[in-house]
């Protein structure tokens, strides 16, 4: 399927990216680990079938770092012994956080996150769950595909 607009051929969408971009820029200065960020971004984008996201998020955690071996077990994370604790706790939250229920996320899980989080990371994590989450619905809405980002290219919307 292609893909139905370019949102960010529009006024309005290229304003949204800026901003995005700006928002984006405000969690990565914060003292929430990249690592979490890039991780959370994956799962949720994951989740949601957010193939630009998806494509955007690994290419930005390789880039920074992370192990490739990681990114590959990040949708089975129970699973696995290559996440922290801490990891684990936002992970968690991220699927809770994506996939809302009336009860809203578990206070098992929040206890995790506050456990390993402190309040400026707790609210780093929070927006970015509420960011990541946003970025996906509307790229999958309207079918933007993953493949061709370059790493860096959303800083420089900002």
């Amino acid at each position: 399927m292609e893909p139905r607009i370019n949102i960010f051929g529009t006024q309005t969408g290229a304003k949204l990216a800026k901003r995005f971009a700006g928002l984006s820029g405000v969690l990565q200065e914060s003292t929430l680990p990249k690592s979490v960020i890039e991780l959370v971004s994956l799962r949720a984008s994951q989740i949601n079938g957010c193939g630009l996201c998806l494509d955007m998020h690994v290419k930005e955690a390789i880039a920074n770092g992370e192990d490739p071996l990681r990114l590959h077990l990040v949708a089975g994370w129970r699973e696995t012994t290559v996440f922290t604790d801490a990891e684990r706790a936002a992970l968690a939250l991220a699927e809770e956080g994506t996939l809302l229920t009336p009860q809203g996320t578990s206070d098992e899980t929040w206890e995790a996150v506050r456990k390993h989080f402190d309040d400026e990371e707790t609210v780093a994590l929070v927006c970015l769950i509420g960011l990541i989450n946003a970025a996906n619905r509307m790229n999958v809405i309207t079918r933007q595909k993953g493949g061709s980002y370059e790493v860096g290219a959303l800083a420089q919307h900002g």
